[in-house]
């Protein structure tokens, strides 16, 4: 499969909106921008977006999660999990976040994102400082020891292909916002450790 995007039809124009990302921002009463959860299967990277969301729900944050699982069942449900198709999986989660962060609502995202590139091109795609990588920092046995799923059983047994960190790489970033080891740190101090940073960068309600 091609996992470059489509080429553009001559008649497609791109709509300014009169309602602005600022308007919709002063609407929320908070700033909008993406956390990117990413690392290992087994890392945590889902629970601690989901902890993180209900962390900001209760502070009044308009928020939504991008569950890789939950993604696949319905805006990725055509793709494979060869290394083209993941790209491109990557590509319309980078596209999609993009909207909802126009829309003034804090995305989050709990993809694997195997590849550096990969993630360095959903980054461009966002202004500088909106894009929010958090990386669940994971070893690889504690991640086995966690596979509730049995994937990574199967994969070790070679019924699984491309599964990252068995027959596939994982690419950690190199420049992560954020690093949680999520082997060592309970749930509550990874949760802590993200909305610190938010603290920090003035992203909190009422901090702008």
């Amino acid at each position: 499969m091609d996992s470059g995007a489509p080429d553009k039809s001559p008649n497609v124009v791109w709509h300014k909106p009169t309602v602005t990302r600022e308007k919709r921002e002063t609407l929320h009463g908070h700033r909008s921008f993406v956390l990117w959860f990413t690392g290992l299967s087994g890392s945590g990277k889902s629970t601690l977006a989901h902890a993180v969301e209900q962390a900001l729900h209760d502070v009044g944050v308009s928020t939504f999660v991008f569950d890789g699982d939950n993604v696949r069942h319905g805006l990725c449900s055509d793709l494979t999990f060869s290394e083209d198709d993941r790209k491109e999986n990557i590509r319309r989660i980078g596209e999609m976040t993009k909207l909802f962060v126009e829309g003034g609502v804090v995305a989050m995202t709990a993809f694997i994102s195997p590849f550096r590139e990969e993630r360095e091109k959903v980054r461009g795609l966002f202004p500088h400082g909106d894009f929010i990588e958090v990386y669940c920092n994971c070893s690889l046995e504690v991640c086995e020891e966690r596979d509730v799923k049995g994937l990574y059983k199967k994969a070790r047994a070679g019924l699984i292909k491309n599964y990252t960190g068995i027959s596939s790489p994982y690419e950690a970033p190199e420049r992560a916002e954020i690093v949680v080891t999520t082997d060592r740190q309970s749930l509550e101090e990874s949760v802590a450790d993200v909305l610190g940073y938010l603290g920090e960068r003035g992203l909190l309600p009422g901090e702008r």
